[in-house]
């Protein structure tokens, strides 16, 4: 499923046809789980009295938002385009049908290099990753990390 690169997933669709979505199962789930560590420390903060200063040691190995930014950033420029599309087609924005369409207008979209920043500003990000892979029929709960 990913290239000698580890940059391209690809697979088949229900008629069969060969599937790419320009990036790995891998890194597609390593973003979800990033996404969804940091929705729960952002929840777990607002639950916490503004007085409670103390740090657990859990705490301080929590993901932040800057840690899912930097791992963005540091993927290619397809790799980032990818996602934004996923995000698309698992907001409802697209159809997978519409893959290509989503790719080209998600490109347009990063022309300036803003993936990172765009996509940890979605709400729900790690869920609307999933439900695109969903869209494709890929569970990211069964991909291996």
């Amino acid at each position: 499923m990913t290239n000698e690169d580890g940059t391209s997933m690809a697979d088949t669709d229900e008629d069969g046809e060969e599937l790419d979505l320009g990036i790995s199962l891998e890194v597609v789930a390593t973003v979800v789980d990033l996404a969804h560590a940091v929705q729960d420390a952002e929840e777990a903060e607002i639950g916490r009295p503004e007085d409670d200063e103390e740090l657990d040691d859990d705490e301080e190995n929590e993901i932040t938002e800057e840690m899912l930014t930097d791992y963005i950033d540091e993927l290619n420029e397809e790799q980032q385009n990818a996602l934004i599309a996923l995000a698309w087609v698992g907001r409802g924005d697209y159809e997978p049908e519409e893959w290509e369409e989503a790719l080209k207008l998600a490109a347009e979209r990063n022309a300036r290099g803003e993936a990172s920043s765009y996509l940890a500003g979605m709400d729900g990000l790690g869920d609307l990753l999933s439900e695109g892979l969903a869209a494709f029929g890929i569970a990211v709960e069964e991909v291996e990390r």
